[in-house]
């Protein structure tokens, strides 16, 4: 087992939280060491979920828009520009019992004063082949994110929770026609959720019905729908397919060490980004269920190496009392 040189802060994640917290935790001198993830792994990748995303139009700063992978490659300059060191692998073990706090890749072990969580969250997907072939391309799972790329045309939703109407809801500001796909023959979403789909003249429902293949070869064009009572298959020409099942938090390698809700997402203390653990930060997608966007990720990274920063001041100060 190696050891390495103990660390004033760890980040672990990469995506646009971690990379915040990292330019704001080099610029205050606490050279960073940001765990960044594996380039194989779907769900704790470098870069994050904005890896899987081409256009970004909503990220303050770039008027024309952006491609998700140059907006995450220039925070990670950014940051490394400020003295974050990258290592480019993936945690696998933590422990966060005493101070310091030991982080494992593998079989090295990292020490720090303070750690900084955020390994986000990845949308729960429907499993077909050319589903991440065709992500940013026709597939998405975020309606807020890209909805406005497809203005005029007819779009399917698969879901039937809150989240799903919510998405078709807004989704009828660009589309012609929303189509929701539900596996089901009722909605799981709250009764007022539910009766605003069936009041907007652009929703549709297929009940009883999930998609089974995805039709296209640069982007999607149509999407196989199969009844789930007598298993007849009908094609529907759709521009775009929101894929609104839910979402799972990294957090599992955190079970055990640090307090989460009901859904597996971190709890970080009301205005904060204190863990129940002195000296763990948590920022971005691993305990926000409610905005999910790239500003609020980094806005809750920054929020966490203040936080780390001003944690680390006091504990010093009350040392050298």
């Amino acid at each position: 087992m190696a050891a390495h040189p103990h660390r004033t802060v760890i980040v672990i994640g990469s995506g646009p939280a971690g990379l915040t917290a990292a330019v704001y935790a080099a610029r205050a001198a606490l050279a960073p060491l940001v765990i960044e993830g594996e380039p194989s792994s779907t769900s704790d990748q470098p870069g994050g979920q904005l890896m899987l995303t081409t256009e970004v139009e909503n990220f303050p700063g770039f008027p024309d828009g952006v491609q998700g992978p140059e907006l995450m490659q220039r925070m990670r300059d950014q940051a490394a520009r400020f003295g974050a060191e990258f290592l480019t692998e993936k945690a696998t073990k933590i422990d966060f019992s005493s101070h310091p706090h030991r982080v494992w890749v593998r079989d090295d072990e990292y020490t720090a004063d303070a750690v900084i969580v955020s390994t986000g969250a990845r949308s729960l997907m429907l499993g077909l082949p050319d589903e991440a072939r065709l992500i940013g391309h026709g597939v998405s799972t975020c309606a807020t994110c890209d909805g406005f790329f497809f203005r005029g045309q007819e779009i399917a939703v698969v879901g039937g929770g809150d989240s799903a109407i919510e998405e078709a809801s807004f989704l009828t500001k660009f589309a012609t026609k929303v189509t929701i796909i539900h596996r089901r023959d009722k909605f799981r979403a709250s009764k007022i959720m539910q009766q605003r789909a069936f009041d907007n003249p652009k929703i549709a429902v297929r009940w009883n019905s999930q998609v089974t293949r995805l039709v296209g070869t640069d982007k999607l064009a149509a999407i196989e729908v199969t009844d789930t009572q007598n298993g007849t298959t009908q094609t529907l020409a759709v521009g775009g397919l929101f894929v609104a099942i839910g979402h799972k938090p990294n957090t599992d390698l955190f079970a055990g060490a640090l307090d989460m809700d009901d859904t597996g997402y971190l709890v970080t203390q009301p205005g904060s980004s204190r863990t129940n653990v002195a000296g763990v930060f948590a920022c971005g997608d691993v305990q926000d269920h409610t905005y999910r966007q790239a500003i609020t990720a980094a806005g809750s990274g920054c929020m966490a190496a203040i936080d780390a920063e001003r944690w680390l001041e006091h504990r010093h100060a009350t040392a050298a009392k």
